[in-house]
């Protein structure tokens, strides 16, 4: 639990309102996860120089070694975090100050060659990437699975509820609700799959991406190569044609992924919202909830609407940092240093509004009573049903028979039996649509609902 004072004093709601529901991303996103992933580079890098066999003057380390090397990032914690920010109160520079932890942490004899030839984009490139990635597939992902798991569960218990479809607000042809709910389904599983599938890209090579240092001291060796089996061991793709920065195109994608997820969501809550405000969804009470300071009565649809806020604030964000970060002048400035900083705090609201709509869908009731009325008070729905069989018996002003007979009219069961009775369509066209009730005329919608 976070506490009360600290959250009372934080200057973001994800630090402060919200801390409990985001404290798992602060693994990935702090401070002190940065540099802990910096180390992890670092680290990483310096026992890949040691396996070099071109690099004589470096041995490889033992297994003994190499453990002991990893503890330095395995065995983070508060204490080393403050220990490096004290070092960077002088040094001014917060990767330096990780070289200068880690050779407070080795011998003398191992101090040349932490952060060998590279620049500080070498290791903030991997640790930005590793990170996001990280956070994306350890919380948000399954969390945004746990959402779709839960929408189709409520798409196949109601794939039969037959209910008003709304097109430009107006009365349309029925659906059924699962079938609606199946719609967003399909489209998460386009998205999850994208984002599981999706390679992030890395470089390692030194202040203007041309190995120049490294070449000077060590020409002799594969660096293209080395780089590229360095950064395949970290989990990302080798991007070997760069200025000093990795041009971040794969982490702006990346975002993008995360934006239009955020709007097929915005889309779902906002539909959620329009259901429980026409009654045919209802929300299922909690003691001691209040709905309203001065209307006892209110169960408002707060889980949506929070999450549609939170989606927002991510989206801005994250196309904020999709637009900038590919840009940089020349061979680097620092404008991608800053914002990359708060990719973060993007993910943060998303996922922050993750947890809203699973609280929401957990929370609905369907109404079927109110279903069933509205159904029943839109006869005039069917309409293309019986133009549809009108053209089939080749009647050519079957939609203006029909426009006629319903467009701004109010039509019942009697009404529309009485136009049927008098069609001249076979008997059997003619059955079919007077059997035919606004509540079965749902099509394939609940097979529909077998496909996702």
């Amino acid at each position: 639990m976070i506490s009360v004072a600290n959250s009372l004093n934080a200057l973001s709601p994800l630090d402060g309102r919200y801390a409990n529901s985001t404290k798992d991303l602060s693994t990935y996103f702090s401070e002190s996860a940065l540099m802990q992933y910096r180390l992890k580079v670092e680290i990483e890098y310096i026992i890949a120089l040691g396996n070099e066999k071109s690099i004589k003057e470096l041995p490889p380390f033992s297994k003994n070694d190499q453990t002991r090397l990893r503890k330095i990032y395995h065995n983070f914690n508060t204490a080393c975090a403050e220990k490096i920010k004290e070092i960077e109160s002088t040094t001014n520079h917060d990767v330096k100050a990780i070289e200068y932890y880690i050779q407070g942490k080795t011998k003398k004899a191992l101090h040349p060659w932490i952060h060998f030839a590279l620049t500080s984009e070498d290791v903030n490139n991997l640790s930005y990437s590793l990170m996001w990635k990280d956070g994306l597939n350890q919380t948000y992902l399954p969390t945004l699975q746990s959402i779709n798991k839960e929408l189709k569960k409520l798409a196949r218990k109601y794939k039969n509820a037959s209910m008003l479809a709304l097109t430009h607000g107006q009365p349309a042809t029925p659906t059924t609700f699962g079938k609606e709910l199946a719609v967003f389904c399909a489209r998460l599983d386009r998205q999850i799959s994208q984002i599981k599938t999706h390679k992030l890209l890395g470089k390692f090579s030194g202040a203007t991406g041309t190995w120049s240092a490294h070449m000077t001291a060590y020409p002799k060796t594969n660096w293209t190569g080395f780089a590229s089996k360095f950064i395949n061991s970290l989990g990302l793709e080798p991007n070997l044609v760069t200025t000093q920065i990795e041009p971040h195109d794969s982490l702006a994608e990346s975002y993008r992924q995360v934006v239009l997820v955020n709007s097929i969501l915005t889309d779902l809550c906002r539909d959620m919202w329009s259901y429980i405000s026409r009654g045919i969804l209802g929300q299922k009470k909690v003691a001691g909830e209040v709905g309203s300071s001065t209307m006892p009565h209110k169960i408002n649809p707060i889980q949506f609407e929070n999450a549609e806020g939170n989606m927002g604030i991510a989206n801005a964000l994250l196309n904020h940092l999709a637009l900038k970060l590919p840009i940089s002048r020349m061979q680097r400035d620092l404008t991608d240093s800053t914002t990359l900083r708060n990719h973060g705090v993007a993910l943060g609201y998303s996922y922050l509004a993750l947890q809203n709509i699973l609280k929401g869908l957990n929370r609905i009731t369907i109404n079927k009573a109110q279903m069933a009325k509205e159904l029943e008070n839109h006869w005039e729905v069917l309409a293309e049903a019986i133009q549809t069989i009108l053209r089939k018996s080749g009647k050519p002003d079957a939609y203006e028979k029909l426009k006629n007979l319903t467009q701004g009219q109010s039509i019942n069961a009697e009404s529309m039996a009485e136009f049927v009775s008098e069609l001249k369509v076979s008997d059997e066209d003619k059955q079919t649509l007077i059997n035919l009730t606004p509540a079965e005329y749902i099509g394939l919608a609940p097979k529909l609902v077998d496909l996702i």
